[in-house]
């Protein structure tokens, strides 16, 4: 088409939607004169004027119908028609509140759960990390395909590695490494934990950031001893009220002063919620020399030309040279390329979409619930469809009248599921784990709005178009003939309302059978040993800022906790069991010629005092515990557990053997105990070798120890006395309380979220499922009331109408609930890496959920079915 043509047409398009009763008005007087043309021209003939005017109408004809033509000549008539269908919709609704109320509601809430999951998803997996073209950073970590793989901490790197990949690649703008930890920080007279990260020089350029405020680590203060630290927003804004006033303000971390040079934008706290970011050549560590040293962790941006598979194949090349030349530490080890945003993610986006993934069924379930409801409602129509087909509306006029009634009560439902979904968000903001990456920026923005609307469109078209169909289908003849207040539709409308109920049916099984495995696992999981109790403990963190004075400090405040009243029994430990802080390789008896790390078996490397499990109700299988005599100047002592002692000893008494570990020596430590088994890497893994050392003998991170104190009564009530205690001996520590039972939660949040969600979407399904056999029962039976009569009057006794009803009820969840077992069998292998000691086709739920499913259909034809039974004979034949 022509653009002139285009210059002229969309005026005229514009001006009849806008001002369509002028245009209307224009039409009909074009109209008027030609027909009083035509008629003048007639009587020029030698016409009577009555004979000219009906000729004249004939010429253009219709008059009415000319108008239709003209409007939807300007193409914009649908929009009218639109308009008008959603005017029509909304008086149908205000004729039926009951219907209105109860299809809103059951729509609103499935897309207002829809849209609140929809928020999460959206802003933990779809939004873009706020960083300059995230899609080119990347993470670098170990691959280990040795037995050490088994440690959880293989990803990190250490930084001679690191070196190597930065001077040997070529695929980047910029590599850096950084490892980050929570210490004490002094600022002005108070102690406090902070979290601080290390970084190298071109951590900042990998994310392209400057400074909000002051600037950036210059090269002198990258040198050993310099004192430059750069803070996020939110810590300056805590602490100094304005960005700006934090510049030149000095903290006091790791026993030194640091002033603060810079102060990073509010958008940045990579790693996730760092405080405080120094050059980690600023402080002298023995252990960057050393390959075995895997302590941090490592992040680049590639080159705009490259790809990450190109990455990966020279990253590939380059381990493969390191394992060549340094045999002893890198055998077995690679190197992966991960995005940023997966490495972010990481297992908690197939959480996330299997709550969606849940919850869309949820809808496609209330879906199926209201087009049962509006295919009962437009049944009742039929006779009104008649008139309106039989005055010359087509069957696509009608359907798609049937379809704008669906869309304003789809709309609406909108609007309140909107509401749902903000209370939503918050809720699921609130019980989430602690650990689901960038939760804090949930809630409904313009996304997250756009999603809804496109729901609602889909839903709208979902629950109408089946009726809508079904009912344009009746036969006008038939219809009318027939008095209004009965239906023509017959079997076809039963078939379909069957079907709809038999897709209800399945869908929930569906959500119960996943529900039903996660609530088993979470279950199984809360009931495995995790070999000590957590119950009346309390663990009290404490970081002095002097690393010199912690011993002292440690052996103090355990002497003066050990005597508090209530206080039965109290330890240390350089991390709580559930929470690995270091591992190593270990050797038993002597030490190789050649110390081969990769090929070494791995273990957890535990620091503890004496008491400590006792304390943590650890059971001491062989030997002895710690003793106050276990100091520097003794003979070096360790405890292993019993999968130590089996790894490394068989059916041997391990107790006097030599074991030699690779922590802050090699120096050899005689076993003087085994204690049992603690599942440190979560109640989900089985339990791993382990060795304990006396805090006397060695350094732990950062001075760092956790008060573990068993009591007889509520442990909370010690907190505030032991933080007294703690800070009565050093007042420059930094403390933190908290009781074990809350630390062994943390390990159940992220499978005790999933379970509660999936059972009450399962729960809402099983009630819309409910409502939808009742509700078809209902209406089957209604519409049957006279053949019922007619039954028991020819002498159909009342059990077996009650049969009769109860068996085409059971029938249909029958049907579903082998189609949903069918789905689930498939469908439940999805959930394999999430479920514990449960299978996914595990034939306990399946049966549990059949039963279930079952029952609930009974009750809800066990209520249409005795009114079946008390319809009255003689009101049947009369009416027949």
């Amino acid at each position: 088409m022509r653009p002139e043509h285009w210059l002229y047409t969309i005026p005229l398009r514009l001006r009849s939607l806008f001002r369509w009763a002028q245009a209307d008005q224009e039409v009909d007087d074009e109209l008027r004169d030609h027909l009083e043309r035509k008629i003048d021209e007639y009587v020029a003939q030698g016409m009577t004027q009555e004979q000219a005017h009906c000729r004249a109408r004939l010429d253009l004809g219709g008059i009415e119908q000319t108008k239709e033509k003209c409007r939807e000549a300007r193409r914009v008539n649908w929009i009218q028609d639109l308009i008008q269908d959603l005017r029509y919709g909304l008086r149908t609704l205000r004729k039926s509140l009951g219907f209105a109320a109860a299809a809103i509601l059951i729509l609103g809430l499935g897309i207002g759960a829809n849209t609140a999951v929809f928020s999460v998803v959206n802003a933990v997996l779809l939004k873009p990390l706020p960083y300059r073209e995230p899609g080119r950073i990347v993470t670098l970590s170990n691959v280990v395909r040795t037995p050490a793989a088994a440690n959880a901490l293989a990803k990190l790197i250490s930084v001679p590695d690191f070196q190597d990949w930065h001077d040997q690649s070529t695929v980047f703008d910029a590599m850096a490494y950084y490892g980050t930890r929570r210490v004490s920080v002094t600022v002005g007279t108070s102690a406090e934990y902070a979290r601080l990260t290390r970084v190298t020089r071109e951590f900042f350029r990998v994310f392209e950031v400057q400074p909000f405020a002051g600037r950036l680590f210059t090269a002198d203060e990258e040198e050993v001893g310099a004192g430059a630290v750069l803070v996020s927003s939110p810590y300056a804004r805590q602490h100094f009220v304005e960005p700006s006033r934090a510049l030149g303000q000095v903290l006091r971390v790791l026993d030194r002063p640091w002033t603060v040079v810079g102060v990073l934008p509010q958008a940045f706290d990579f790693p996730d919620g760092t405080d405080i970011w120094f050059p980690a050549t600023a402080v002298a560590t023995p252990s960057v020399t050393q390959r075995t040293a895997n302590n941090n962790r490592a992040i680049g941006r590639l080159k705009r030309d490259v790809t990450l598979p190109e990455a990966s194949a020279e990253m590939t090349s380059i381990a493969k040279r390191l394992e060549q030349a340094y045999p002893l530490s890198n055998s077995g080890k690679g190197v992966a390329l991960t995005p940023l945003l997966d490495d972010t993610v990481g297992d908690t986006g197939a959480m996330l979409y299997l709550l969606l993934g849940a919850v869309g069924l949820v809808l496609l379930i209330a879906c199926a619930n209201v087009a049962t409801l509006l295919l009962a409602k437009a049944t009742g129509r039929a006779h009104e469809i008649a008139i309106r087909a039989a005055l010359g509306a087509s069957r696509a006029r009608i359907v798609r009248q049937l379809l704008s009634e669906g869309l304003v009560l789809a709309i609406i439902a909108g609007v309140v599921g909107l509401v749902v979904a903000v209370w939503g968000t918050r809720g699921l903001v609130a019980i989430a784990p602690a650990g689901v990456p960038r939760l804090a920026q949930a809630g409904v923005d313009g996304t997250v709005l756009t999603f809804t609307l496109c729901v609602c469109t889909l839903v709208s078209v979902l629950f109408a178009l089946p009726p809508a169909l079904q009912v344009s289908q009746v036969d006008t003849y038939d219809s009318l003939q027939t008095s209004a207040g009965r239906t023509v539709v017959g079997g076809r409308g039963r078939k379909v309302r069957d079907a709809l109920v038999i897709a209800e049916i399945a869908l929930t099984v569906v959500v119960l059978t996943g529900g039903g495995l996660l609530v088993r696992s979470l279950l199984a999981l809360q009931h495995v040993s995790l070999g000590f109790r957590p119950e009346h403990v309390l663990a009290m963190e404490a970081t002095p800022q002097n690393r010199q004075r912690s011993k002292a400090l440690f052996t103090g405040l355990l002497s003066d906790v050990s005597v508090l009243p209530g206080v039965v029994a109290v330890g240390a430990i350089n991390a709580p069991p559930g929470n690995v802080d270091s591992t190593s390789s270990y050797w038993i008896d002597h030490l190789p010629k050649e110390l081969n790390f990769a090929t070494a078996p791995p273990t957890v490397m535990s620091v503890v005092a004496p008491g400590t499990f006792n304390a943590l109700g650890i059971p001491l299988r062989r030997g002895r515990d710690f003793r106050e005599g276990d100091t520097a100047g003794a003979p070096r002592t360790a405890i292993i557990n019993e999968s130590l002692a089996r790894q490394a000893f068989g059916n041997g008494d391990p107790l006097g053997r030599v074991i030699f570990c690779a922590f802050d020596s090699l120096e050899p430590m005689t076993i003087v105990g085994v204690v049992g088994d603690v599942r440190q890497y979560g109640p989900a893994r089985e339990a791993s070798p382990e060795c304990y050392l006396p805090y006397l003998q060695h350094d732990f991170n950062n001075g760092t120890l956790s008060i573990v104190v068993r009591t007889s009564r509520d442990p909370g009530l010690l907190a505030d006395t032991m933080r007294q205690k703690a800070h009565e001996r050093s007042p420059d520590v930094s403390v933190k309380a908290t009781t074990m039972e809350v630390l062994v939660g943390e390990h159940f949040a992220a499978p005790r979220f999933r379970a509660i969600l999936v059972a009450l979407f399962g729960a809402v399904a099983l009630s819309l499922a409910l409502a939808g056999i009742y509700g078809v029962m209902a209406y089957a039976v209604g519409q049957r009331s006279n053949e019922f009569g007619l039954r028991i009057a020819l002498g159909a006794s009342t059990g077996s109408v009650l049969r009769l009803v109860l068996g085409q009820g059971l029938a249909l969840a029958c049907i579903g609930l082998a189609l949903g077992l069918a789905a689930s069998i498939a469908g439940t292998r999805l959930l394999k890496s999430m479920l514990f000691q449960v299978q996914p086709n595990d034939p306990a739920t399946f049966v549990a959920v059949a039963t279930l499913l079952t029952v609930v259909a009974l009750l809800a034809c066990y209520m249409p079915a005795r009114r079946a039974t008390r319809v009255d004979p003689m009101v049947a034949l009369r009416y027949e």
